[in-house]
């Protein structure tokens, strides 16, 4: 193995003990995503309707759950950075012959391999909601919601170079964040959302991803778009948020040589 390769591993497996060992972090990634989805359910399933699946906001809402219990989780992953940073481990880890990208992937596999389970715990609920889950498709999505907390990881790990404080850094993250998931068809069809909400909709790629891990549970992707669009979308989402992460850190960090 490289320099590269050895420093993504070492850091994966840090971020993994740092998640362990702060269970309050996994049980608020869950346990918020669920109260909201209680609080939905219990206020609007009446006005949808619960004669099947693609009309049950109980069964629909589910994989929107369980993305913002990975959009959670990802905060939690990215803000490690502003205390590995104040610590000084991450000046330890710039001075090393490690390029940037090692430790972008280190801490991007550990958050989305921790965000991944948490979003399939909530997942779990579907079959007891009437969903008929097949093994291919809890692959898909469970494919689906890693692609996702690898674009929020990289994109909270590039905002985290920008903010000094995790204050500021949880306040511009929710400002980002939450106004995505809202309205990516987390809470509602896109395909029966105004025109003005449908329009902001296609142009969120958290919609598409919602999209995408819907449609690999059988439930309803958007439609009249070309089969796969979504997970092409989803991917490039991923890839961009990876390289934003990368190209930030790598800037910053040459900057700071400089001064």
């Amino acid at each position: 193995m490289n320099h590269g390769s050895h420093a993504s591993i070492a850091m994966m497996k840090r971020e993994l003990i740092r998640q362990v060992r702060q269970p309050s972090r996994i049980v608020t990634s869950i346990l918020t995503p669920l109260l909201i989805w209680i609080f939905f359910v219990g206020g609007f399933s009446s006005a949808i309707g619960q004669d099947n699946t693609d009309q049950n906001l109980t069964a629909y809402m589910i994989p929107g759950v369980a993305s913002l219990t990975v959009m959670f989780s990802s905060i939690f992953a990215s803000i490690s950075l502003i205390q590995d940073r104040h610590d000084g481990v991450l000046r330890a880890a710039l001075i090393s012959p490690a390029p940037r990208w090692s430790i972008v992937a280190g801490k991007v596999g550990a958050g989305s391999i921790v965000a991944m389970l948490q979003g399939l715990v909530v997942l779990a609920a579907l079959p007891f909601l009437g969903v008929d889950l097949s093994l291919i498709g809890v692959i898909g999505a469970c494919i689906g919601l890693g692609l996702i907390s690898v674009a929020l990881i990289g994109l909270g790990l590039g905002l985290a170079w920008v903010v000094d404080s995790s204050q500021g850094f949880h306040g511009i993250m929710n400002a980002v964040l939450m106004p995505m998931w809202l309205t990516s068809g987390a809470i509602f069809p896109i395909n029966d959302a105004a025109g003005w909400l449908r329009t902001i909709a296609m142009v969120n790629p958290l919609s598409w991803a919602h999209s995408a891990v819907r449609g690999s549970l059988g439930m309803n992707p958007i439609s009249g778009v070309p089969n796969g669009l979504d997970w092409l979308i989803l991917i490039l989402f991923a890839c961009a948020s990876g390289a934003l992460a990368t190209l930030v850190m790598t800037r910053a960090s040459a900057v700071r040589r400089a001064a």
